[in-house]
């Protein structure tokens, strides 16, 4: 099954409807100021998710008071908790049978969320979860096996890899502009940054350890 999270972060009004669109899913959950997007769309989300400490309380209103048979599943949580409230989306979405969540309004100006965000992605794999996470102009990924990237596909113009163990150790990549072969990638280096896919598709091999994959464009 796949499912939408929308957090509270950058909400792009065009580009959220434009990924809606070509990525269908079964599922959605809002997330605390997320709501404001399925609001101002007319849509009702499965779950909403959050403390609600910053979506406004009309919008949250609106939703607690829905009539009819269509109405959302709402989980309220204290401010003062161990999770950030898409950490607690994403704990619902796997414990609902995702195995794909485009996690969405996960960037924005605070880069403490975004480093968290990225840990999140972390934690959907170690589930067996795929989960991307997107604005509109990265996709980001966590992976710990490899992967292909078609060009026809590709999320723009280039491709970085990042180490999130110490080591990424027979890091082998072809159809890039600059391969590998075998390599052993590490940390504090830039060596991963702005590759880009110079054939049909890319591959990414490795034999141990953990890559963040972000898909860019200016």
């Amino acid at each position: 099954m796949e499912s939408l999270i929308i957090s509270g972060g950058n909400l792009e009004k065009e580009f959220i409807c434009s990924y809606i669109s070509q990525h269908p899913v079964e599922f959605t959950i809002a997330v605390d100021a997320g709501m404001k997007f399925f609001y101002e769309e007319h849509m009702i989300p499965d779950y909403i998710v959050g403390d609600f400490d910053s979506v406004e309380p009309d919008i949250l209103h609106s939703f607690q008071n829905l009539r009819g048979k269509k109405k959302p599943v709402i989980l309220q949580f204290q401010p003062e908790k161990d999770e950030t409230d898409t950490e607690l989306a994403i704990r619902t979405a796997v414990k609902q049978g995702s195995d794909v969540i485009h996690l969405l309004g996960a960037t924005g100006s605070r880069m403490d969320h975004i480093m968290g965000n990225f840990h999140l992605l972390g934690a959907a794999m170690k589930q067996g979860v795929d989960c991307h996470m997107a604005d509109q102009h990265n996709r980001i990924r966590m992976i710990c096996e490899g992967m292909v990237i078609k060009r026809e596909n590709q999320y723009g113009k280039y491709v970085s890899l990042f180490p999130f163990t110490p080591q990424v150790k027979g890091l082998t990549l072809k159809g890039f502009k600059y391969p590998l072969h075998n390599y052993t990638l590490e940390c504090y280096h830039s060596l991963g940054v702005s590759n880009e896919i110079v054939e049909t598709q890319a591959e990414i091999s490795f034999e141990e350890g953990v890559l963040l994959v972000i898909e860019s464009r200016d």
